[in-house]
């Protein structure tokens, strides 16, 4: 597996001087997807959790419902010049009966780090029909406990602290207690990380827990939650437009500007139980 972080020599400049010191960087590598053996989608990610960012992926494009849809995950066609695996091509087999993804020129699955919608044509590609509508699920939530969110989630973030470099996402319960954290270069892939691991553990669809982004919630990210069933998304910096006309259509909560006690409520406030 690639590494995390990398180690890079910098010239540090400051007011009181200068100095030479190693600085930590976070990792970013391509990783390219592949379903039954076809090319799919290419991706700049951290190393790591690779195998649940295509099972997440795969789930937020409607491919995947269940964890036994994918029959085997594995690494191939990848060498360096030394002949080394660099780990940069999963290969998924979906199981018997599952539609493999459908290519054609309307999609273009080619993402970046930043943005995980890169290159779709058309809004109208990009509004997928989740089988599983978070529209129903209660999810009852204080403000008190979504307010505490951020601090947990920092506590967890180990390779942001060590480079400031990483987006982070997690799932959490009701009650504010972190389910899962993931971090990654890209914010989308760090949603597809923990939204893949919740395929993995059998917890989709995610009615009774809530998706954590560390940066502003995009299009793309209100998507991927809608498509899990998550009924409640938060984000530390703002969303767009788009963004809040999703979560409402697919009637979730989405709160906006979460920092300290203070957050914005854009849809969905029927979820927190202590509004006036």
């Amino acid at each position: 597996m690639g590494r995390v972080t990398v180690r890079r020599p910098v010239r540090m400049l400051s007011a009181s001087g200068q100095r030479r010191r190693p600085d930590a960087l976070a990792a970013e590598e391509p990783l390219e997807l592949r379903v039954g053996g076809r090319s799919l989608a290419v991706t700049m990610r951290t190393p790591g959790n690779d195998v649940e960012l295509a099972h997440g992926f795969l789930l937020s494009e409607g491919v995947l419902g269940d964890r036994e849809d994918v029959a085997t995950a594995r690494y191939c066609d990848s060498v360096d010049d030394t002949g080394r695996n660099t780990y940069n091509v999963l290969d998924l087999a979906l199981a018997a009966g599952v539609a493999p993804p459908e290519l054609g020129v309307e999609r273009n699955f080619y993402t970046t780090s930043s943005c995980g919608v890169c290159g779709k044509a058309a809004l109208d590609a990009v509004r997928l029909k989740t089988r599983f509508s978070p529209a129903g699920a209660p999810f009852p939530v204080t403000t008190s406990m979504l307010a505490a969110l951020p601090d947990a989630l920092r506590e967890r973030q180990r390779v942001f602290a060590a480079t400031g470099g990483l987006h982070a996402a997690a799932l959490f319960a009701a009650d504010g207690s972190l389910l899962a954290v993931r971090e990654d270069v890209g914010r989308h892939n760090a949603v597809d990380k923990v939204l893949g691991w919740a395929l993995l553990e059998g917890r989709v669809p995610l009615a009774d827990t809530g998706l954590l982004v560390s940066g502003r919630a995009s299009f793309e990210l209100v998507q991927k939650a809608a498509m899990a069933g998550v009924p409640l998304l938060a984000a530390v910096s703002a969303p767009s437009s788009l963004a809040v006309e999703l979560a409402e259509e697919n009637g979730m909560t989405l709160v906006g500007f979460l920092r300290g006690d203070t957050m914005n409520l854009y849809t969905g406030e029927h979820r927190l139980t202590d509004l006036a």
